[in-house]
Protein backbone atom coordinates (compact mmCIF):
# COMPACT_ATOMS: atom_id res chain seq x y z
CA UNK A 1 0.00 0.00 0.00
CA UNK A 2 2.90 2.36 0.76
CA UNK A 3 4.39 1.74 -2.70
CA UNK A 4 1.07 2.59 -4.33
CA UNK A 5 0.82 5.84 -2.34
CA UNK A 6 4.37 6.81 -3.30
CA UNK A 7 3.77 6.04 -6.99
CA UNK A 8 0.55 8.06 -7.06
CA UNK A 9 2.18 10.98 -5.21
CA UNK A 10 5.20 10.95 -7.54
CA UNK A 11 2.94 10.75 -10.62
CA UNK A 12 0.83 13.70 -9.47
CA UNK A 13 3.93 15.75 -8.62
CA UNK A 14 5.53 15.08 -12.02
CA UNK A 15 2.29 15.95 -13.82
CA UNK A 16 1.96 19.24 -11.95
CA UNK A 17 5.60 20.21 -12.48
CA UNK A 18 5.64 19.31 -16.17
CA UNK A 19 2.41 21.17 -16.90
CA UNK A 20 3.18 24.36 -15.02
CA UNK A 21 6.63 25.69 -15.63
CA UNK A 22 7.89 28.20 -13.09
CA UNK A 23 10.91 29.00 -15.23
CA UNK A 24 8.81 30.84 -17.81
CA UNK A 25 8.23 30.47 -21.50
CA UNK A 26 9.84 32.30 -24.37
CA UNK A 27 7.72 35.07 -25.84
CA UNK A 28 8.47 37.27 -28.79
CA UNK A 29 7.14 40.59 -30.02
CA UNK A 30 4.38 40.22 -32.59
CA UNK A 31 4.15 43.18 -35.00
CA UNK A 32 1.12 43.47 -37.29
CA UNK A 33 0.00 45.97 -39.92
CA UNK A 34 1.71 48.90 -41.63
CA UNK A 35 4.80 50.32 -39.94
CA UNK A 36 3.99 53.98 -39.22
CA UNK A 37 6.60 56.55 -38.21
CA UNK A 38 6.40 60.25 -37.44
CA UNK A 39 8.75 60.90 -40.37
CA UNK A 40 6.28 59.30 -42.78
CA UNK A 41 3.29 61.22 -41.43
CA UNK A 42 5.18 64.52 -41.46
CA UNK A 43 5.67 64.14 -45.23
CA UNK A 44 1.92 64.13 -45.79
CA UNK A 45 0.34 67.41 -46.85
CA UNK A 46 -3.25 68.30 -47.69
CA UNK A 47 -3.81 68.27 -51.44
CA UNK A 48 -1.66 65.22 -52.14
CA UNK A 49 -3.13 62.63 -54.50
CA UNK A 50 -3.79 59.04 -53.46
CA UNK A 51 -0.81 57.91 -55.55
CA UNK A 52 1.49 60.36 -53.76
CA UNK A 53 0.21 59.20 -50.38
CA UNK A 54 0.71 55.55 -51.37
CA UNK A 55 4.30 56.38 -52.37
CA UNK A 56 5.01 57.87 -48.93
CA UNK A 57 2.97 55.53 -46.71
CA UNK A 58 2.50 52.40 -48.82
CA UNK A 59 -0.88 50.85 -49.52
CA UNK A 60 -3.30 51.10 -46.58
CA UNK A 61 -4.10 48.17 -44.37
CA UNK A 62 -7.79 49.03 -44.45
CA UNK A 63 -9.88 50.75 -47.10
CA UNK A 64 -13.53 51.39 -46.43
CA UNK A 65 -15.35 48.87 -48.66
CA UNK A 66 -18.13 51.27 -49.69
CA UNK A 67 -16.18 54.52 -49.59
CA UNK A 68 -12.64 54.61 -50.98
CA UNK A 69 -12.14 58.13 -49.64
CA UNK A 70 -10.88 56.91 -46.25
CA UNK A 71 -7.65 54.99 -45.74
CA UNK A 72 -6.60 53.50 -42.39
CA UNK A 73 -3.01 52.64 -41.56
CA UNK A 74 -2.83 50.53 -38.41
CA UNK A 75 0.29 49.23 -36.68
CA UNK A 76 0.01 47.07 -33.61
CA UNK A 77 2.85 45.46 -31.72
CA UNK A 78 2.20 42.98 -28.95
CA UNK A 79 5.35 43.31 -26.88
CA UNK A 80 6.19 40.04 -25.20
CA UNK A 81 6.57 41.29 -21.64
CA UNK A 82 5.30 44.88 -21.81
CA UNK A 83 1.80 44.92 -23.30
CA UNK A 84 0.32 46.16 -26.57
CA UNK A 85 1.14 49.38 -28.43
CA UNK A 86 -1.06 50.55 -31.28
CA UNK A 87 -0.62 53.35 -33.80
CA UNK A 88 -3.26 54.46 -36.24
CA UNK A 89 -3.37 57.07 -38.98
CA UNK A 90 -6.64 57.74 -40.80
CA UNK A 91 -6.46 59.68 -44.04
CA UNK A 92 -9.53 61.20 -45.67
CA UNK A 93 -9.69 62.20 -49.34
CA UNK A 94 -12.17 64.43 -51.17
CA UNK A 95 -14.12 63.53 -54.30
CA UNK A 96 -11.12 64.50 -56.48
CA UNK A 97 -8.91 61.96 -54.59
CA UNK A 98 -6.96 64.71 -52.80
CA UNK A 99 -5.91 64.41 -49.15
CA UNK A 100 -8.00 66.66 -46.91
CA UNK A 101 -7.65 65.29 -43.35
CA UNK A 102 -5.05 63.41 -41.29
CA UNK A 103 -5.98 61.86 -37.93
CA UNK A 104 -3.38 60.23 -35.66
CA UNK A 105 -3.72 57.92 -32.68
CA UNK A 106 -0.88 56.60 -30.55
CA UNK A 107 2.64 57.85 -29.91
CA UNK A 108 4.36 58.11 -33.29
CA UNK A 109 7.44 59.88 -31.92
CA UNK A 110 8.93 56.80 -30.22
CA UNK A 111 11.09 54.45 -32.24
CA UNK A 112 9.83 50.91 -32.54
CA UNK A 113 12.11 47.91 -32.22
CA UNK A 114 12.06 46.27 -35.62
CA UNK A 115 13.72 42.88 -35.73
CA UNK A 116 16.33 42.53 -38.45
CA UNK A 117 17.51 39.03 -37.64
CA UNK A 118 18.17 36.89 -40.67
CA UNK A 119 16.89 33.65 -39.17
CA UNK A 120 14.12 31.41 -40.44
CA UNK A 121 10.78 32.99 -41.23
CA UNK A 122 9.45 35.57 -43.64
CA UNK A 123 11.90 37.86 -45.35
CA UNK A 124 12.43 41.38 -44.11
CA UNK A 125 10.77 44.00 -46.31
CA UNK A 126 13.22 45.40 -48.82
CA UNK A 127 15.49 42.35 -48.67
CA UNK A 128 16.68 40.90 -51.95
CA UNK A 129 14.69 37.69 -52.56
CA UNK A 130 17.63 36.20 -54.41
CA UNK A 131 19.63 36.22 -51.16
CA UNK A 132 17.31 33.51 -49.84
CA UNK A 133 18.15 31.13 -52.68
CA UNK A 134 20.89 28.56 -52.16
CA UNK A 135 24.10 29.40 -53.92
CA UNK A 136 24.26 27.99 -57.41
CA UNK A 137 27.37 26.55 -58.97
CA UNK A 138 28.32 27.87 -62.32
CA UNK A 139 29.14 25.04 -64.69
CA UNK A 140 32.81 24.62 -65.42
CA UNK A 141 34.06 23.88 -68.94
CA UNK A 142 34.73 20.23 -67.98
CA UNK A 143 31.12 19.64 -66.90
CA UNK A 144 29.43 21.54 -69.72
CA UNK A 145 27.99 19.04 -72.21
CA UNK A 146 28.95 19.58 -75.80
CA UNK A 147 26.15 20.36 -78.22
CA UNK A 148 24.96 17.42 -80.23
CA UNK A 149 24.54 17.79 -84.00
CA UNK A 150 20.96 17.89 -85.21
CA UNK A 151 20.21 15.18 -87.79
CA UNK A 152 17.33 15.90 -90.09
CA UNK A 153 15.73 13.29 -92.29
CA UNK A 154 15.39 14.05 -95.97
Amino acid sequence: MQKLTRIITLSVALTVVSGCSYVGVYKRDIPQGNLITQEMVSQLQPGMTQEQVAYVMGRPLLEAPFDSREWDYVYRIDKAYEGVEQRRVTLTFDDASRLVNIEQEGDLSRDLPVSTDRGMGPAVEGADPLDALPSQRTPTPETTPEPQPIITGE
